[in-house]
Order: C-alpha cells, then structure tokens, then sequence
C-alpha cells in the first residue's frame, strides 16, 4: 500500500483522524462492555459530522475538534467510565413579526 496511491489530507483531516484513533485507543483501556458503547458513540458521531457539518464550515470543525479534545482528555482519566453523546443541532433564527 504505497502513499503515492492514497490523496494528500489537509492539517485538519489529519486532526480529525487523529482524534478518532485517540478515542479508539482509550476505549481499550476500559472494560469490553464500556470499550463497544465508546466506539459506537464515537463512530456515530463522526459519521453524523461528516455528512452534516458542511466542510468548508472551518471555525465549527475547529469548535468540534476541540470539543473532542476536552472529552477525550476527560475519557482517558481512569475515573471514567463511559461516554455519552450529547446532540447540538444548529438551528435558524426566525425573526417573527406580530
């Protein structure tokens, strides 16, 4: 498998990618049943990004990458168990006039 064949990633799909590896790689420091939630969570998520989140939208990539950085740094402390998903839909203000 050379590197030739594969497309060159920007600095922030590597971020991305490397977030991804490093919530994969805490989960297996926790148990097998807390490890398949974590990576379901995790996987769901980037998959429902990834179609969603328009990817030239660079300040709301950065906002997430961060934001999985801070939960990430909080799955590697041995004192938690588990992850949740938390939803944040970005919703369109409608001015309503009476």
């Amino acid at each position: 498998m050379g590197a030739s064949s594969s497309p060159k990633l920007s600095g922030m799909q590597k971020q991305v990618l490397s977030l991804y590896r490093g919530f994969l790689r805490a989960a297996r420091s926790k148990s097998a049943e807390d490890r398949h939630k974590i990576e379901s969570i995790v996987s769901g998520e980037f998959r429902r990004n990834s179609k969603q989140v328009d990817r030239k939208n660079f300040l709301y990539i950065e906002y997430l990458l961060r934001r999985g950085q801070k939960q990430l740094d909080q799955l590697k402390s041995p004192d938690t168990v588990g992850l949740s998903s938390l939803n944040v839909s970005v919703s369109e203000t409608i001015d309503s006039k009476p």
